[in-house]
């Protein structure tokens, strides 16, 4: 049974500030299923955009996980347009800015292979 997006971006906020980094929630969606978005921000000010990946990638073994893909964007304004297009098309996205302190992104999100 998969767990509730509400619960799932909580327990992301409070591993991430145990493990010595940064989240933020910048928009709540949907408490029950609302597709999450995370932005990852680096010490040097770059960002990066993890969104949820297409059903193919999950794993029939694990198919409770959330996945994500990583978007190529050029830069902050590609990154900003494209949020504001997944809101436009879905309301009840949540949005989540961390900084991962030590550990890197994949002890905290599932990425898919592309």
């Amino acid at each position: 049974m998969r767990v509730t997006t509400d619960f799932w971006v909580s327990a992301l906020v409070k591993r991430l500030f145990s493990g010595g980094g940064f989240a933020a929630v910048l928009k709540r969606g949907s408490t029950e299923a609302g597709a999450v978005f995370v932005i990852l921000r680096d010490r040097m000010g770059g960002a990066a955009l993890f969104g949820p990946a297409p059903q193919t990638s999950y794993d029939t073994a694990k198919p409770e996980e959330r996945m994500f893909n990583r978007y190529d964007l050029a830069d902050e304004a590609a990154l900003d347009a494209r949020l504001e297009k997944e809101k436009r098309f879905d309301p009840d996205i949540w949005i989540v800015e961390i900084e991962p302190g030590q550990g890197g992104i994949d002890e905290f999100l599932s990425i898919a292979d592309q």
